[in-house]
C-alpha cells in the first residue's frame, strides 16, 4: 500500500503506549507495539515491509488499515550544497514543505506546522499562498521521519521555521515535540520554534517549561516599519513582544534568538541597529542576521549588499550584542520557505491574507 493517508490511519505521531494498545486491538501481545515503535522512531522504517521481525499476519493487518507517515512526496529537489527539499501532502493535495539540512558537524531539518500561513508578512513567500489548515501531529512527525529516510546520518536538530506560524498550532506542535523527544530521542535543547510574536502563546509556552529554543522574527525595532512588514505588530507591538521574549528567557533559563531579516533600504540602517541593541539589552540572547533571500512578493524588496550587512553587524557587536549570521543554503532549489509550494501547479489555498489573519487573530483590537 502506498504510504499516503487517504482513508488509512497514520501511525506517525502515536506514542509507544498507544502503539502497544493498537497491537492488542489486533490480537497481538503488547510488546509488538513496542517493536512497531522501534521500527518507526528508531530505525526509521516508512513501510511495513521493512519491519522484518514483525509477524507477516501482523504486517498484513497493519497494511490493511494503517500507513506509517501518511505523506506523499510531490517534489524532491537537492541543491548543489546537498540540501534536500520536499514538497509533500497527506492525501488532500494541499502541499507543504520540509527541508533536510546537512552540516559538517550535525544534521538539521526544517519542518512546517501549517499548510500555508495566515500571518501575511510582506516579505514571505509562504504568505503569498494564503492559509488552508493546521497540520496534525502525524503530519509534523511524518516530515521528520520522511527526511530521516533520506540520510544515514541521524537528524539531531529540528527547527519549526517552515510553512506556517507554529504558535497558532501550539498544542499540536507541543505534542509533536514530545513525540520527537520521547520516542525518537531528540533533545528538547536541539529543537527551535520560530514565531512572528504571538504574546499569549509565548507566555503559554513558557509555562510548560520545556527547554526548547524560542526565536522571534523581529525584523525592525521600530513599530512603524515592523507594522509594514508584519501585520501582527498591530496587535502586539515591538516593546510588548520583546518583553514577552525576555520573560520567556527568564522563566525557562534558555537563551532566546531575535531573527532579523535584513532588507535593502528598509531595515538596514545604523539607526535601527543602534535601537535594536538597546531593545535586546538585559536578556541572554543572540541576534541572527538573515540577508533577504529574494522572492517577488510584490513589495519591491531587495537583498542588501554584504558591506551593508557587515556594517549593521558591526554596530550591534560594538554595543555588546551577540550576533550570528545565518548560513544560507539551497538558493538553487528555491529553499526559502514557501517558494517551492508557490511554484506547485496543484491545489493550494489562494485566500486573502488579511482575511485569513483576521480570522486567526483580530488585529483591530
Amino acid at each position: 500500500m502506498a504510504n499516503v493517508a487517504g482513508s488509512s490511519k497514520v501511525l506517525a505521531g502515536q506514542s509507544s503506549q498507544e502503539l502497544q494498545g493498537l497491537a492488542k486491538q489486533l490480537s497481538e501481545p503488547a510488546y509488538r507495539g513496542r517493536q512497531l515503535a522501534n521500527w518507526i522512531y528508531k530505525k526509521g522504517a516508512v513501510e511495513f515491509g521493512q519491519m522484518t521481525d514483525l509477524p507477516s499476519n501482523f504486517r498484513r493487518s497493519l497494511e490493511d488499515t494503517f500507513v506509517v507517515t501518511g505523506l506523499a512526496t510531490v517534489s524532491h529537489q537537492r541543491s548543489k550544497d546537498e540540501v534536500d527539499k520536499l514538497l509533500v501532502h497527506s492525501g488532500d493535495d494541499q502541499v507543504f514543505e520540509c527541508v533536510l539540512l546537512p552540516y559538517r558537524d550535525r544534521v538539521s531539518c526544517c519542518l512546517s506546522s501549517q499548510v500555508g500561513c495566515p500571518m501575511g508578512c510582506t516579505f514571505c513567500a509562504t504568505g503569498l499562498g494564503g492559509f488552508d489548515r493546521n497540520l496534525s501531529v502525524g503530519d509534523i512527525v511524518g516530515q521528520y521521519l520522511l527526511l530521516q529516510s533520506l540520510t544515514s546520518r541521524r537528524i539531531g536538530h529540528v527547527v519549526f521555521m517552515g510553512m506556517g506560524e507554529p504558535l497558532l498550532n501550539l498544542g499540536t506542535v507541543v505534542a509533536a515535540m514530545r513525540v520527537l523527544h520521547e520516542e525518537v530521542g531528540l533533545s528538547y535543547r536541539h529543537i527551535t520554534v520560530s514565531t512572528v510574536g504571538l504574546v499569549p502563546q509565548i507566555r503559554a509556552l513558557a509555562e510548560l517549561e520545556l527547554p526548547i529554543h524560542l526565536a522571534l522574527s523581529l525584523h525592525s525595532p521600530f513599530d512603524a516599519i515592523r507594522n509594514e512588514l508584519m501585520p501582527v505588530n498591530h496587535k502586539w507591538p515591538v516593546a510588548e513582544v520583546v518583553q514577552a521574549m525576555k520573560d520567556y528567557a527568564r522563566k525557562t533559563g534558555r537563551k532566546v534568538t531575535f531573527e532579523y531579516l535584513v532588507i535593502d533600504g528598509v531595515n538596514d540602517t545604523a539607526e535601527q541597529a543602534k535601537a535594536l541593541s538597546q531593545l535586546v539589552r538585559g536578556v541572554s540572547c543572540v541576534v541572527n542576521l538573515i540577508p533577504f533571500n529574494w522572492v517577488d512578493t510584490g513589495h519591491g524588496f531587495a537583498r542588501p549588499d554584504q558591506a551593508k550587512v557587515a556594517e549593521f553587524r558591526k554596530v550591534l557587536e560594538s554595543s555588546g550584542v551577540n550576533v550570528t549570521q545565518r548560513v544560507e543554503r539551497g538558493h538553487d532549489i528555491a529553499a526559502a520557505c514557501g517558494q517551492l509550494a508557490g511554484q506547485h501547479a496543484g491545489r493550494f489555498a489562494k485566500r486573502d491574507r488579511l482575511v485569513a489573519l483576521q480570522r486567526a487573530i483580530p488585529i483591530d483590537q
